[in-house]
């Protein structure tokens, strides 16, 4: 299973539920908080290629997107396969 890394900030309803469906699926991940903490946010904006909302999920090298887009994903039923990538 690829590395799975999502980019949050404390008290945002759409991390929230994007790591809620994370945990529901059982899949490891590691949280990054970054809207307090200028490098990793900067980190985040670069990897997202310029997108400063929260959260920012990254599925091994490919960049998901937020929330509904991983949401979009899991209706799609594309989400499985790209953990299992």
């Amino acid at each position: 299973m690829p590395a799975v890394v999502i980019y949050t900030k404390p008290l945002c309803p759409y991390c929230i539920r994007a790591v809620g469906l994370l945990e529901k699926k059982s899949v490891a991940f590691q949280e990054i908080s970054a809207a307090f903490d200028p490098d990793k946010k900067k980190e985040m904006v670069t990897r997202s290629g310029g997108r400063t909302t929260y959260p920012q999920i990254f599925i091994g090298e490919t960049h998901v997107g937020g929330c509904d887009d991983l949401m979009a994903l899991e209706r799609r039923g594309e989400l499985d396969k790209l953990l299992a990538a």
